[in-house]
């Protein structure tokens, strides 16, 4: 009997204790396991989607001026009560309101971001947020096919289907923008290259902020247009022109002091990375300084979550997208002839980090 004991087996109806060899500890770790993670990930989507289903109906708005009951707020959102009811709990649970004697309050963080009108209001992130998960659940058959299931190709896009693309990212644009004018001091500058700059968002952002400062917003032709119209209805083109270019192939026209790289390197391959900023560096001034602003991995890349989280995405929907690590960034930078590399993980809201660096 020595090599041989009873275990409780939790995987059968019967109240009785199995006869087992003893042959190590696999056999009763095998019977004592429960699939804790699995039901975790399994259920955590849904206050994600309730989150999203929130900020799509605007739940959160009706309440800023105080508490409404399901029915009255679903009179306020023209739906039915039956089919708001669950939602309005679900939020709860989520963390973006608070319930009491049946009726719902905004939490401070939803009061502040997702009432409609806000500052710092952002509820028109739905749709980016939608995009996102959406092409996340095709990691599989991108993967299994070596190509990316749910592909931004901007070449073949309308461009109707492409301003609509950019409304849903204008709102995320604009807001790191204004919370990079928040971390940098951008005083002593007098011209900013935003590459890769989309809508122009982030030079609006960040011209409200310096009333001395000049922008250039430079990316794709079929973006270019679509950037100055956004400028046009920001009141800002005065300040901020924009230019028409492919940052891989050659230099950007003019001489800047500075540089800002949103969401740009984690779009290519690396040798376009290394290519894109080889050509920057060209119009850049001595002294001059440039942040990119994007998805990095530490050099493990078990961290930061977020920029893991971004590169299960760029893999469905770029070709060659990834969230690239510290070193990879630090040895293209050193190449294009820049110097002083810092790197600052989450250093924004949406858990982007900041590089800076200095042109030689």
């Amino acid at each position: 009997m020595a090599n041989h004991h009873y275990v409780k087996c939790f995987s059968c109806h019967k109240k009785e204790l199995h006869y087992l060899p003893r042959i190590g500890i696999a056999n009763e770790t095998l019977i004592t396991i429960n699939p804790v993670t699995i039901i975790r990930h399994a259920y955590a989507v849904y206050p994600s989607f309730a989150m999203l289903a929130g900020m799509q109906l605007d739940v959160f708005t009706p309440l800023k001026d105080g508490p409404m009951n399901a029915a009255t707020l679903a009179k306020a959102l023209n739906v039915q009560e039956a089919k708001l009811s669950p939602l309005l709990y679900a939020l709860v649970t989520a963390g973006l309101l608070t319930v009491k004697d049946g009726a719902f309050f905004n939490t401070e963080e939803a009061d502040r971001f997702l009432v409609r009108g806000r500052p710092e209001y952002m509820g028109g992130l739905s749709g980016f947020y939608n995009s996102l998960w959406r092409a996340t659940l095709n990691t599989a058959e991108s993967i299994r096919t070596g190509k990316p299931q749910a592909k931004h190709d901007w070449m073949s896009l309308p461009e109707d289907e492409l301003i609509k693309y950019f409304r849903g990212q204008y709102p995320g644009s604009l807001r790191a923008g204004r919370q990079l004018a928040g971390k940098i001091d951008f005083t002593g500058f007098k011209r900013l290259l935003d590459a890769g700059g989309g809508t122009g968002g982030l030079s609006i952002g960040v011209c409200e902020a310096f009333p001395d400062l000049q922008a250039t917003v430079v990316d794709l032709p079929a973006v270019a247009s679509i950037s100055e119209r956004f400028i046009s209805e920001a009141g800002m083109s005065h300040r901020i022109t924009t230019m028409a270019a492919d940052l891989v192939d050659s230099p950007p026209e003019g001489s800047y002091d500075v540089v800002v790289l949103r969401a740009l390197i984690q779009v290519m391959s690396p040798d376009k990375a290394r290519k894109t900023l080889m050509n920057i560096s060209q119009a850049m001034e001595p002294n001059s300084s440039i942040y990119i602003v994007g998805s990095v991995l530490d050099d493990s890349r078990l961290s930061p979550a977020a920029s893991i989280a971004f590169s299960l995405v760029f893999l469905n929907v770029y070709d060659d997208g990834h969230s690239y690590t510290e070193k990879d960034h630090r040895e293209w930078l050193l190449e294009a002839g820049f110097a002083d590399v810092r790197i600052e993980h989450n250093a924004m809201s949406d858990g982007y980090g900041i590089i800076s660096a200095r042109k030689h």
